[in-house]
């Protein structure tokens, strides 16, 4: 299956990593072993969006090449859309799942956004007290649909992994630091010149303060200027203020992205 969207291709650049992705001819099985309670690392993609009469097809497929493999209780489903079309999705509303909504922003430069944390330091993360401090700052940004246990179990299998492609060269784990303190994390991973950022989270208590201005600026200049990707990609919640953040730092929206999700203790 031959993927168009941006956001799709630089999403498989983790499972190829250290999972699984299945060419089924109309769809793409992503299989996480490792991490059998992530969502997005455990789910369908299709070629096309959601149409009638699909719903029990799409739910048989996901037992049968996901949740039989990999014991998940949660099913989730995307489809290559560059656009965003949403399709025929009633009938999953109707059965409990959320459409999920992304906007897809990408750059090949940045600029110094207007609001700038000049008193916080960005580095790579090295040592483990580092890693330890970066997982307990995303448990710690965590919706509020996730239970702290739940998440945090969630959190360290996929840091295990980002710290074995930080080992393999593949990128880097990046944290912005008030003295020892670390306020706001991300990643950003890479096939040859494409680069994704990863879970951009700032501690509650330091938001809006141009924090995470300074840490996506940074990060990014490191990607293109150091390790000279061509091109840097990011996917933000469409509803959310984070998006203008990116922009502020040069990312510009280029593609929407859709995709339906349901898991025990939504909402």
């Amino acid at each position: 299956m031959h993927i168009h969207s941006l956001a799709n291709q630089t999403d498989l650049i983790f499972p190829r990593f250290d999972g699984f992705v299945h060419d089924h001819g109309d769809h793409l099985a992503i299989l996480t072993p490792d991490n059998p309670t992530f969502y997005w690392g455990n789910f369908l993609l299709f070629a096309r969006p959601p149409e009638a009469g699909d719903f029990a097809r799409w739910m048989s497929l996901f037992e049968a090449e996901i949740a039989q493999p990999s014991g998940a209780r949660h099913v989730t489903f995307g489809w290559d859309s560059i656009g965003g079309e949403c399709g025929q999705v009633d009938e999953f509303l109707a059965a409990g799942f959320t459409l999920q909504e992304s906007v897809v922003l990408a750059t090949s430069q940045v600029h110094r956004p207007p609001r700038y944390n000049t008193q916080v330091s960005v580095r790579p993360l090295r040592a483990e007290w580092e890693w330890q401090a970066a997982i307990e700052n995303q448990v710690e940004c965590r919706g509020e649909d996730h239970d702290r246990l739940g998440y945090l179990i969630f959190k360290r299998n996929q840091f295990r992994r980002y710290q074995a492609m930080t080992a393999a060269g593949l990128g880097e784990w990046f944290g912005a630091f008030l003295g020892d303190q670390l306020v706001a994390d991300l990643g950003v991973y890479r096939s040859e010149r494409l680069g994704r950022f990863q879970s951009v989270c700032t501690h509650p208590d330091y938001r809006r303060q141009g924090i995470c201005g300074a840490l996506v600026h940074q990060a990014a200049r490191h990607e293109l200027d150091v390790m000279l990707l061509e091109r840097l990609v990011m996917v933000a919640d469409e509803h959310y203020h984070a998006a203008r953040i990116y922009e502020s730092a040069g990312f510009t929206p280029c593609e929407k992205q859709r995709g339906l999700e349901r898991w025990p203790g939504k909402g």
